[in-house]
């Protein structure tokens, strides 16, 4: 008797959304004869339009001007660049920063829960450690960063659990080219400010052994950070 044989895997994976909606886009500026120099809708028509989320509308404009598509002027809106007219492909620029967002809010807040829960005086100071160099680094936006990096970090060695380090540094690692642009375009001040406060609060409640207190207080972080980057 013959064997059946196997299911063959698809050897294309499914295009990230991002990329779906800037091809959108693409062909709205091509049947709407938007020309270059001439300025798309506002994003709350083009979202409605398209009937896509604002936030998956800015990852792919924000995309469409990594590949020189359209430049996004702050406090104008975006404009038709110069390069449009070749309709070259949207970059894969790996996974999208709403993405990486959704999976760290859904894992970091575990960590962060765990870590509250195991936290010895040498973590909880290590965490200590990174809050205040971003305190001290405020104005220097990179080293502000590393500072970022080191917090989160610190909490996921608290935990004790070497897994749950690799992963959150993985996270870290997605925010590509992608996120440092919608990063330099929609980060506020107000958001570097809050960003202080709910890693302070995130360390008092670990500080404290408090579980339910870490793990919320995370949440609200990693959501705040999406509310402003989704609405600007």
């Amino acid at each position: 008797m013959k064997k059946p044989s196997a299911p063959q895997e698809s050897t294309s994976a499914e295009p990230r959304l991002y990329r779906v909606v800037a091809t959108r886009i693409q062909a709205l500026i091509r049947d709407e004869s938007i020309k270059a120099g001439e300025r798309l809708p506002a994003e709350r028509d083009l979202a409605a339009k398209l009937s896509v989320s604002r936030a998956s509308l800015r990852e792919a404009l924000i995309v469409l001007e990594l590949s020189g598509i359209v430049e996004v002027r702050g406090g104008s809106g975006v404009y038709v660049s110069e390069q449009a007219t070749a309709q070259s492909d949207v970059p894969e620029v790996g996974p999208g920063p709403f993405e990486v967002l959704a999976a760290r809010r859904m894992i970091e807040s575990e960590v962060a829960a765990l870590a509250a829960k195991m936290a010895t005086d040498s973590a909880i100071d290590a965490i200590l450690t990174a809050v205040l160099e971003m305190e001290h680094h405020h104005e220097d936006r990179a080293s502000n960063e590393q500072a970022d990096r080191n917090f989160h970090l610190a909490i996921a060695r608290a935990t004790g659990n070497t897994a749950l380090v690799g992963v959150v540094d993985y996270l870290w690692n997605q925010r590509g080219s992608l996120w440092h642009k919608l990063k330099e375009h929609f980060q506020t001040e107000d958001l570097r400010v809050t960003t202080l406060t709910d890693h302070r609060k995130i360390l008092e409640a670990i500080a404290s052994h408090d579980v339910a207190g870490a793990r919320q207080a995370m949440r609200a972080h990693l959501e705040r950070v999406t509310r402003t980057f989704s609405r600007g």
